[in-house]
């Protein structure tokens, strides 16, 4: 099946810190992450991979975020416009087109728009749903936020003790009644049910993953970094350190062994998604141009 994709950004995120936080060594004021969602086209419907913000985050930030995200940490420019749904719209579509909706996580910026479908099957590992619910720590209480899902129809998966391998990543899932060119990885740590979405387009692979890094310097084979500020944030948010570096490295070593056939790409970066997104209309089976260097100037993020 030949699946077409469309890479939306449902909000950005301009945290303090500035270049400390998104590395752009040319850019002075606040930084600028995006929220770097898929709209996916399937023979019979539309999947979304996240949904960043949705309206009821911009009609009412307050009590639906947190202080700490919504004023503090992330500060995102919420608009109508930048919502999934109001994209959707203007690419043509209608919304109730959208029957599945994939989750690499349950984080606030992931998960906002859930309610705008709440006819979509939405599609996580059970090991999310549960921890989320849960809320075990006062963090897990303002990044999980259940007024975005309330009205969910949810399938989880258990992760098997064993399952398909695809590119030397273990318990890979299918996802019931969609086409096998998507597909769910198993990638916790930063959450514990935290996965990645792989979709097979045009001959190729593309592999959204989530916020298993933050940085596109951080899938650098031979020098990786980060901005301090984001590898600061990558700490706070962490669930299990040791799988999080675990997965970080698998998927370098993906970059490194398999970047002719995958292109890898995380949920916040502003160069992967500027770059992804100008490529759209590029058959994906012709060569990919590299990422640009930190030092150049990504294009202006849509308002």
């Amino acid at each position: 099946m030949a699946l077409r994709v469309h890479h939306l950004n449902c909000t950005t995120m301009c945290p303090p810190g500035g270049r400390l936080m998104d590395g752009r060594m040319d850019v002075s004021g606040p930084a600028a992450l995006v929220c770097h969602c898929l709209l996916v086209e399937t023979d019979r419907s539309l999947v979304l991979v996240d949904t960043g913000f949705g309206l009821n985050d911009v009609l009412r930030p307050r009590p639906r975020l947190s202080p700490l995200f919504l004023k503090g940490l992330c500060r995102p420019q919420l608009s109508e416009g930048m919502t999934a749904i109001r994209q959707i719209e203007r690419l043509g579509f209608k919304p109730t087109d959208v029957t599945d909706i994939l989750l690499t996580h349950l984080d606030f910026d992931h998960a906002g728009g859930l309610d705008d479908f709440p006819w979509a099957r939405v599609h996580l590992l059970d090991a999310e749903y549960l921890g989320a619910v849960a809320q075990k720590t006062p963090l897990d209480q303002r990044r999980f936020r259940p007024s975005q899902w309330m009205n969910v129809n949810w399938v989880t998966y258990p992760k098997p003790e064993a399952g398909e391998r695809w590119f030397g990543f273990e318990c890979v899932r299918d996802l019931a009644g969609l086409p096998p060119e998507l597909l769910l990885v198993p990638l916790q740590g930063h959450t514990v049910g935290h996965s990645g979405i792989a979709l097979q387009v045009g001959g190729r692979w593309l592999l959204h993953a989530g916020d298993a890094y933050f940085h596109h310097r951080e899938m650098d084979v031979d020098k990786r970094r980060c901005p301090p500020g984001l590898r600061f944030y990558q700490t706070l948010m962490e669930k299990n350190r040791r799988q999080r570096l675990y997965n970080q490295e698998r998927l370098r070593e993906l970059v490194k062994g398999h970047g002719s056939e995958v292109t890898v790409f995380s949920a916040h970066d502003a160069v992967e998604f500027e770059r992804l997104e100008s490529l759209e209309k590029v058959p994906l089976d012709s060569p990919f141009l590299t990422f640009p260097l930190e030092s150049e100037r990504p294009p202006t993020l849509h308002a």
